[in-house]
């Protein structure tokens, strides 16, 4: 019963800020503070109806001047309604282009400035690559990345892609883990207390210096990190 309530109750909600981001997007068009403000109005009420704490330790992202890149773990689609609670200022991610055709929500995501690739097309994700390059160098501007490419379900980290890497290097930003609890292990929405869920970013790792050839090595250190850190905050769930 009470999961369902909130499954209604979050469809609804999923619908007003759909509504609510994309009067925004046609306010300011592709304003890079855009993702944010729409990250915002989906987690915020969204924490609500779902009844879970949320238990934040981003100090690295708070501490850091100028663009960097956000290397994130990407568990579910739920991740909209968890972890747009920490999107930092001027902050784009990269999406599949199909996204676009997503109904309302497609159209506030491109609205809000964020990239779409076209993974199909080698050439027009070279271009877009490109552009991600050009927006953290010179647009004062930094990129969410979910670096699995795709969602785990909860079943532990996949391999990362090297893109976000190709682009941290290329425009000489720092690379900054975000980390999120595996929460589809630990949340039950069919209680009034659905659970804790933990978000943790981790310090900045410098890419200066660095050419293409240390990628695999980058990618690793990134990795083994976020891996330690999901661990961790896994484990202090199921000790709380």
């Amino acid at each position: 019963m009470i999961y369902s309530l909130r499954m209604v109750l979050l469809a609804i909600h999923f619908l007003v800020s759909g509504v609510l981001g994309l009067l925004i997007g046609l306010c300011r068009p592709f304003h890079p503070d855009n993702t944010r403000l729409c990250a915002r109005l989906y987690s915020i009420p969204a924490r609500i109806i779902l009844g879970y704490r949320l238990e934040t330790d981003i100090t690295s992202v708070l501490d850091q001047h100028g663009s960097f890149l956000i290397a994130a773990n990407h568990q579910s689609n739920y991740d909209l309604f968890v972890t747009g609670a920490v999107m930092p200022r001027r902050t784009v991610t990269i999406g599949k282009r199909s996204l676009l055709w997503a109904p309302l929500f497609g159209q506030v995501y491109w609205l809000a400035g964020n990239v779409l690739i076209n993974r199909s097309n080698a050439e027009q994700a070279k271009q877009a690559m490109l552009l991600t390059t050009d927006v953290l160098q010179n647009q004062n501007t930094s990129i969410w990345f979910f670096v699995e490419g795709t969602r785990n379900l909860g079943k532990g980290l996949l391999p990362f892609k090297s893109g976000a890497f190709h682009m941290a290097i290329n425009a000489g930003v720092p690379i900054i883990p975000m980390c999120t609890s595996t929460y589809k292990k630990h949340l039950q929405f069919n209680k009034w207390h659905s659970g804790t869920v933990k978000i943790r970013s981790l310090p900045a790792i410098t890419t200066t210096g660095l050419t293409l050839d240390d990628i695999p090595a980058l990618v690793k250190q990134c990795r083994d990190q976020m891996l330690q850190c999901i661990a961790e905050m896994d484990l202090e769930l199921e000790n709380c």
